[in-house]
């Protein structure tokens, strides 16, 4: 039975429809978060059914487990349901002790990880690094020439890499017109006006001209960088960045799902925040870096560019930077599309809506967190979870 009433007719009524106009919106974005494909073209990402890393299980009871925030005290029910959580698994050392559910997610079913896709995307560009087919001290435009009048007509793969290009672009989620609107269009995420010519995405990175400051500087967060890296990716090895993302990362790591992309009309694919897991395969990748990028014997992500995320962020392009003020006084640096917790080496992903993957290394834990709430950044909510 569904969890809602959203899209559960035959048709659903119309205030239940989820549609391209609606689907980011609450509360529509409860289905959509788990159904992404069936609103958005997207391209597949192969596992290996015969390759799968089997996670070990050993639950835990934490129904006692609290701590304080706010002068509050907090279970791990309350911050579930706080933050409106569709899927939360813990590992501890490799094993599974925590994996729960909610608003009829399952252990099979994709989730949109919005923004947590930068983090999975920069891993393949590690890989390639590592194997000779990248230089990040490389130019964007001898990768992609048809970019030299753009505004990344000096920026390095690095000033990429690392969010560092001086663009002038505001990221602002609620907007409803203006430049992050046509990008939305250009990558199928949004319904054209009618009599609308469409777009797409290359297209509408080929046409960005603003800039706000130099290349390098402090940390600026635009999601077309990482579309970007996804076109670099594909260009430097002419090969669609989806099955680059299954033979590098998804097949060899053992996920046990398929996993999908979002792509625009010509097929580019949504780099910066379409892709759609399983909430244990995005904990599998958190504990593939807690092991070093190794599984088994096979080594998967580069050690050096796990050691790089780590430790060589610039804590002032951070403390400069735009995203700051949602993460409070902590230390923290952004490196290889990662955020790093200087203080406790943790490094995560994060989207929004509540899109999350940590890293402990130190402790080897790993936490995977799915979510559907309804405001895209909310500082409090972002504290809360962190």
């Amino acid at each position: 039975m569904p969890s809602s009433p959203l899209m559960s007719g035959f048709p659903s009524v119309e205030s239940d429809q989820v549609t391209l106009a609606n689907w980011r919106t609450a509360p529509y974005l409860k289905w959509a978060f788990q159904h992404v494909r069936e609103i958005v073209p997207s391209a597949d990402i192969a596992n290996s059914p015969s390759g799968v890393w089997p996670l070990e299980f050993a639950q835990k009871d934490l129904s006692s487990f609290s701590f304080q925030h706010g002068g509050e005290t907090h279970s791990l029910d309350r911050l579930i349901a706080d933050t409106d959580t569709d899927g939360l698994a813990i590992l501890h050392r490799g094993k599974v002790i925590c994996e729960h559910y909610a608003n009829g997610m399952t252990s099979n079913t994709p989730h949109i990880l919005m923004s947590v896709s930068k983090s999975l995307t920069s891993i393949v560009a590690g890989i390639l690094i590592d194997r000779g087919k990248l230089d990040p001290e490389q130019t964007v435009v001898s990768i992609i020439p048809e970019l030299k009048n753009s505004v990344y007509s000096d920026a390095t793969v690095r000033h990429v890499l690392d969010m560092r290009v001086g663009l002038d672009f505001d990221e602002d989620y609620l907007a409803t017109s203006g430049p992050i609107v046509e990008y939305r269009k250009s990558t199928n995420w949004n319904p054209l006006a009618p009599g609308e010519r469409p777009s797409d995405l290359r297209s509408f990175l080929s046409g960005l001209k603003d800039r706000a400051g130099p290349d390098g500087g402090s940390l600026h967060y635009v999601s077309t960088n990482t579309d970007l890296l996804g076109w670099i990716l594909e260009r430097s090895t002419a090969t669609r960045f989806a099955d680059l993302l299954s033979n590098l990362l998804w097949q060899p790591m053992g996920a046990q799902a398929s996993a999908y992309i979002t792509v625009d009309r010509l097929g580019a694919p949504r780099c910066a925040g379409g892709i759609c897991t399983t909430l244990l395969d995005l904990a599998r990748v958190g504990q593939l870096i807690v092991q070093g990028g190794r599984r088994n014997d096979n080594a998967i992500i580069p050690a050096a560019w796990i050691e790089d995320m780590f430790a060589n962020g610039d804590p002032k392009a951070w403390s400069d930077g735009d995203l700051v003020s949602y993460f409070g006084n902590r230390p923290m640096h952004y490196r290889n599309q990662w955020y790093v917790l200087r203080d406790r080496a943790i490094a995560f992903g994060l989207g929004v809506y509540g899109q999350n993957v940590f890293v402990d290394r130190a402790n080897e834990i790993v936490v995977a967190k799915v979510s559907s709430q309804a405001p895209p950044l909310d500082k409090r909510l972002i504290d809360l979870t962190i």
